[in-house]
């Protein structure tokens, strides 16, 4: 039995809607939680790397007990540099926008996470997207030469630190390959600062080529947000934005993520910690940087 057969006999493709050819699906009929069969947290992850992020209406059962306890059955949960909780609150009404810009979730760090499971808690009456872009299909759409170059470059990923956590450094290959699925995904976004070996004029110039081929509309999928919904995307195999138009209105999600894997290039190596974020034991919350 193939693993779509698989799938479909526990999710049916009849409640997998495409949001549009490239990426993302909204799967009906699911109801989450951490009580699911084995199988079911299988399709899902399965569809998730098919469809890069899904989305799930109608779950305002979770709260973020539920919310963590389904989120690690895909794996363990990954730290945050601002504390050592197991949900982010991303709140407007704190002036909590950072992901107004496109970005990977946490790419500065090594083994930055795997997956992230994000829900709406309260969505302002208008506005307030979310956009993903499937950065696979944009590494398929680089011309040979540029894909040549993309997979002989590296970038610095970094977190300056300060009051809001300690400061975070990474090089990472502009492509990595996909774990799970083999596929050649581009990894760059806001927390890039450089290219490394290139000047910073250069840099600049590389890395806006290469985002443009990432935040290609044909390459996209926007989420217009309910309250009780929740996205899961491969972390691995996106970047996404909130759009910040919803005025002075109020816009909280809760998020949780999931350990990842640390990057390997088309070459075979491994993504550099210049500076690591230190994973404490449970219920500590302070941080160090070696």
């Amino acid at each position: 039995m193939s693993e779509i057969d698989s799938i479909d006999n526990v999710i049916p493709r009849t409640d997998v809607v495409k949001c549009t050819a490239r990426i993302g699906a909204e799967i009906r009929n699911v109801k989450l939680s951490a009580d699911l069969p084995n199988q079911t947290i299988a399709a899902i992850n399965g569809l998730m790397l098919e469809h890069k992020v899904m989305f799930f209406r109608d779950q305002s059962h979770l709260d973020d007990a539920e919310q963590e306890r389904f989120a690690l059955r895909f794996g363990k949960p990954s730290p945050y540099p601002e504390g050592a909780m197991p949900i982010l609150e991303i709140d407007s009404a704190r002036g909590d926008i950072r992901g107004d810009t496109w970005h990977i979730d946490w790419s500065c760090m090594d083994a930055y996470p795997k997956i992230s499971v994000l829900r709406g808690v309260v969505i302002p009456p208008v506005g307030g997207d979310t956009v993903w872009s499937n950065t696979a299909a944009a590494y398929l759409d680089l011309p040979l030469p540029l894909q040549r170059l993309a997979d002989d470059l590296w970038a610095v990923h970094s977190f300056p630190g300060g009051l809001t956590g300690p400061r975070i450094e990474t090089e990472h290959p502009i492509v990595r390959v996909h774990p799970e699925t083999g596929e050649r995904t581009l990894v760059l976004g806001s927390y890039v600062s450089h290219f490394v070996g290139v000047s910073k004029y250069d840099s600049q110039r590389l890395f806006d080529l290469f985002e443009s081929h990432i935040t290609a509309q044909e390459n996209t999928v926007r989420w217009k947000w309910k309250q009780g919904d929740v996205a899961i995307w491969d972390n691995r195999a996106t970047m996404h934005c909130a759009t910040k138009d919803y005025g002075d209105q109020r816009r909280v999600v809760r998020r949780a993520t999931i350990e990842g894997e640390v990057p390997v290039s088309v070459d075979g190596r491994y993504s550099v910690a210049r500076f690591k974020f230190i994973k404490l034991p449970p219920r500590s919350s302070s941080l160090t940087v070696s």
